[in-house]
């Protein structure tokens, strides 16, 4: 299978050193494995590896002494636990590695943010590196292809994603195979885990809801009412999905003037190819009615993973007035706001709203489209 260098590989080398953990955490199949085998393979480290999906694994971490985490470290010089949330304390039990065994580097892998069960907390305050790894990135991409070559794949990855088992598979069918198997069988393994969460259906049955409202705010009052179940079982099921990295939230800016929308949300899917999976939709894009929409969830989708990869500080909303005014994408960052209508068609040419430009006449506007995309997502 091609291996693709990953955009955090120099930063994870430079700050991997012992008395920290690296936590690497990241949705299910996106390669975080693949990334610790290959720099594996360029390290002359005694390393030992843990699965926490195995219970031998859990059960011999479960006995909290230094002794025995001593006897397991060996002679080796570097622990890598992957899965590590599903392991219990897993959060003591690391703080313990750290500050008693200092001659330790220990990389810590997770399909979902570690406090999903609260596992992680607070033990590990100052003691370790996060690094998070997505779906691939253009930016990834672009260092194994031409430009041409990204021109003629954007079709491809508004449809099918940017999940790295694709490249093996050469046609559509097996694609969308591949990705109705990664939503049925793996996208839900953390949350199935969860108290209070028994089957997936109700988590397929919301997430096809929202897919059908990328770019458009998200009611959870109505979800649930659709649904026939309380809003705060809504609540819930969206901060589990958060913390599995399908979906993730992006709030309404507003300085609380009158005339601005202040709580709303709207919901965008980490990799469009999960998207059209949920609704079982692969047409070609010349066939679709929503590509205004999947070209949205892939070009903000795209942009957290620049921001995150870049290390660009930046809280992102979207602004809309009553008046139906509205931008696409708001970014605050650095005491200045960046505003971004984001189009499918190259050929129209947008300005700011009216009320955008004469309440916050110092902001950036830009428009982007299929012309000049690929600088907004540093490819």
């Amino acid at each position: 299978m091609t291996y693709f260098h990953r955009a955090i590989e120099l930063q994870f080398i430079k700050k991997m050193r012992p008395g920290k953990v690296m936590l690497l955490l990241g949705p299910r199949r996106v390669g975080k494995t693949s990334f610790i085998r290959q720099w594996l393979k360029n390290s002359s480290a005694q390393v030992l590896i843990l699965n926490g999906e195995d219970l031998g694994t859990v059960a011999s971490l479960s006995n909290r002494t230094v002794e025995n985490y001593m006897r397991i470290a060996g002679k080796h010089d570097t622990i890598i636990i992957d899965e590590a949330q599903k392991i219990p304390d897993i959060g003591m039990i690391l703080k313990l590695m750290v500050d008693e065994l200092p001659h330790l580097k220990i990389v810590a892998t997770g399909s979902s943010v570690f406090d999903l069960s609260n596992r992680l907390g607070e033990p590990l305050t100052g003691r370790s590196n996060t690094f998070y790894m997505y779906p691939l990135a253009q930016m990834e991409l672009a260092k194994q292809e031409t430009a041409l070559q990204t021109r003629a794949k954007l079709e491809e990855r508004l449809i099918y994603g940017s999940y790295p088992e694709l490249w093996q598979y050469p046609g559509n069918t097996e694609k969308a195979e591949y990705l109705k198997d990664l939503v049925n069988n793996y996208l839900f393994k953390d949350i199935l885990v969860y108290d209070g969460v028994r089957n997936s259906s109700r988590m397929i049955d919301l997430l096809r809801l929202i897919a059908f409202q990328i770019g458009k705010e998200v009611s959870v009052h109505e979800l649930a009412q659709q649904m026939g179940i309380s809003r705060a079982t809504v609540e819930k099921y969206l901060d589990l999905l958060s913390k599995v990295f399908i979906l993730f939230k992006v709030p309404a800016f507003s300085r609380n003037l009158r005339s601005e929308i202040a709580k709303s949300s709207k919901w965008f899917f980490y990799d469009n190819g999960v998207r059209n999976a949920l609704i079982s939709n692969f047409q070609p894009m010349k066939l679709r009615n929503d590509k205004g929409e999947l070209w949205e969830n892939y070009m903000i989708a795209e942009r957290i993973k620049y921001q995150n990869y870049k290390g660009l500080m930046a809280n992102n909303y979207f602004w809309r007035t009553y008046q139906q005014q509205e931008i696409d994408w708001v970014e605050e960052r650095e005491g200045n706001l960046f505003a971004y209508e984001i189009k499918w068609s190259a050929n129209k040419k947008i300005k700011a709203p009216s009320a955008w430009r004469d309440t916050y006449k110092k902001s950036k506007f830009q428009n982007i489209n299929t012309e000049n995309y690929l600088d907004w997502i540093g490819a």
